[in-house]
């Protein structure tokens, strides 16, 4: 397996593992590409029934790369940032798609398009010490990884509307409260608790839990496509601009940004 992701193997539970834990895992070098990767051949395996995403250490993930960014805005690289986040999409479309249950398991933090990732999933499991941030307005972007259209879908306009536009951070508690964690586990049990979730699930009726994936994405069924492409068409747009750069130099200097809501 690439650096950065592991995969383990749990009877017909596939455990894909974002595995930087000294950068809370986030999202380095060909990460995205090979979370696509590994999703696709654990979704096409008929011997995995279902998947558990989780992060190396005491956290899920904390989303991008900070300082990748600003080298990338100082390129004015809207192609590359167009290029992930059409990978991000591709992942969301694989994660949503495939004919088996897919649980997040968070630990930790989740930011940014850690936070995505999570949303994508069909089910999410925290700990105690779980913290969900939706960081993309600190540093003067849209979430994407299609996290607009998961957000909304789960905790409604009103609440993703306070969350996207003022980057709170939920606890688990909140999080639980408002359907976005389905489960809270004791932090010093939450590895086994949340394998044994995810494992219970692989054992279940295989069919049926494609059915019910299926009829759940039907009954919600909101023009995801039509979110991840403004995600796509938004998103280099807003890193270009001077805000951006302002949330990102910030984000690393652990300032408050000052916004010229100019660009």
């Amino acid at each position: 397996m690439a650096s950065g992701l592991t995969l383990e193997r749990h009877e017909a539970l596939a455990v894909v593992v974002l595995d930087r834990p000294a950068v809370m895992n986030r999202f380095e070098g060909t990460m995205r590409e090979d979370l696509l990767r590994t999703l696709e051949e654990v979704g096409a395996d008929p011997a995995v029934r279902a998947v558990m995403i989780r992060g190396a250490g005491t956290n899920f993930s904390a989303g991008a790369d900070i300082e990748e960014l600003i080298a990338l805005h100082q390129r004015d690289d809207r192609d590359e940032i167009r290029r992930r986040v059409e990978l991000g999409a591709a992942v969301v479309r694989e994660i949503r798609g495939m004919p088996k249950p897919v649980v997040a398991a968070v630990d930790g933090n989740a930011a940014g398009a850690g936070m995505s990732l999570a949303l994508a999933c069909d089910l999410r499991v925290g700990s105690e010490r779980t913290v969900f941030t939706e960081s993309f307005v600190r540093i003067g972007l849209v979430p994407d990884w299609g996290g607009l259209h998961s957000l909304v879908g789960l905790v409604g306009a009103g609440r993703a509307a306070h969350l996207m536009m003022t980057g709170e951070r939920l606890d688990a508690e909140r999080a639980q409260t408002l359907g976005i964690l389905q489960q809270v586990f004791p932090s010093d049990t939450f590895a086994p608790d949340a394998l044994a979730y995810s494992a219970a699930l692989a054992q279940g009726p295989t069919r049926a839990l494609a059915a019910i994936k299926e009829g759940i994405r039907t009954a919600t069924a909101t023009a995801l496509e039509g979110v991840l492409a403004h995600e796509r068409d938004t998103q280099p747009v807003l890193f270009a601009g001077d805000d951006c750069l302002a949330g990102l130099r910030a984000f690393l200097q652990k300032e408050r940004p000052t916004f010229s809501g100019i660009s």
